[in-house]
């Protein structure tokens, strides 16, 4: 997804685009990294003071406990080997599932998420219903071909048809929105139509850049 650094916001006003900042980036030198690659847009997270709540604690361990029943892990330990794990993802220092931030926990979440559906692990509830982050988890499931309805094995759907008589290995369907399914979901899009599938099971299509 990306590298994920800490910054220090020294300016910030309105205009008419939206909301305009001064960031600074204390400890890393990325002006090369940002001019050779041409990199003109990211992700923005911030800490707004508020802790983790009691539902996304339930998500937490809840997936945890999932987790520990596939691997046979006590829960504890699983709880622990997936704090690092995130702790090696993403940068951030050893954290408590008691105290910390919402987005934080927001951010354990997803990489809960992204861990069970890369190694197939079967929850307990549809992943769906354990994200805290709808949009994340979309991704995820086009990532790991994972129907994002039900978290079978899937393949892409395009909701932007890419149209008749092109090749779908030959066209670019990067700014196509797209989403994975299962072929008794996809099979079902089709039949009720993409809106009232949406509307049904709460999923969408998103664009992926790249995988």
């Amino acid at each position: 997804m990306g590298q994920v650094v800490t910054v220090e916001i020294e300016g910030v006003r309105e205009s008419r685009e939206g909301t305009e900042m001064i960031i600074r980036i204390p400890g890393h030198n990325l002006a090369d990294t940002f001019l050779t690659k041409r990199i003109r847009d990211g992700e923005f997270r911030y800490d707004d003071g508020r802790t983790i709540t009691n539902e996304q604690r339930k998500k937490a361990y809840a997936t945890i406990r999932d987790m520990a029943e596939w691997t046979g892990y006590p829960p504890e330990i699983m709880k622990e080997i997936m704090k690092y794990e995130f702790m090696i993802r993403t940068g951030e220092e050893y954290f408590s599932l008691s105290d910390c931030s919402v987005d934080l926990a927001r951010e354990f979440i997803s990489i809960l998420i992204d861990f069970a559906l890369e190694h197939g692990i079967q929850l307990s509830e549809l992943a769906i219903n354990r994200t805290d982050d709808i949009g994340r988890y979309l991704y995820y499931c086009i990532k790991h071909k994972r129907c994002a309805v039900c978290g079978r094995p899937g393949e892409i759907h395009h909701v932007d048809t890419i149209g008749m008589g092109n090749n779908r290995k030959k066209v670019d369907d990067s700014d196509h929105r797209k989403i994975c399914l299962c072929r008794i979901h996809h099979k079902e899009a089709h039949n009720m139509g993409m809106t009232a599938f949406e509307e049904k099971h709460k999923v969408y299509g998103i664009t992926v850049k790249e995988l």
